[in-house]
């Protein structure tokens, strides 16, 4: 059982590196695609119900934001991997 969180902002790759690694195997959350965070927590509690492995890809920039899905996450036994993804200024 394995869960991704990726933590970045907009226009930094999260999407491409989701489609490249993890599409064939982990079940992708994004409030963008649900629209509420009542279909998010759905998804989830699912998801770790199931023990489906998945990617969180929401921008995850604060430590409160992560925790709404480590916290439930650990206590399922998943490991969880975090992903950052840098933004430039050019």
């Amino acid at each position: 059982m394995e869960a991704v969180i990726f933590v970045g902002i907009q226009a930094t790759g999260r999407s491409s590196l989701y489609q490249r690694f993890f599409s064939d195997s982990h079940l992708r959350i994004n409030l963008d695609m649900l629209h509420t965070r009542h279909r998010e927590e759905v998804l989830l509690g699912a998801c770790i119900e199931a023990k489906q492995p998945l990617v969180i890809d929401n921008t995850n920039t604060t430590v409160r934001e992560r925790a709404r899905y480590i916290e439930p996450l650990q206590a399922a036994g998943f490991r969880i991997i975090c992903y950052y993804f840098q933004s430039k200024i050019n």
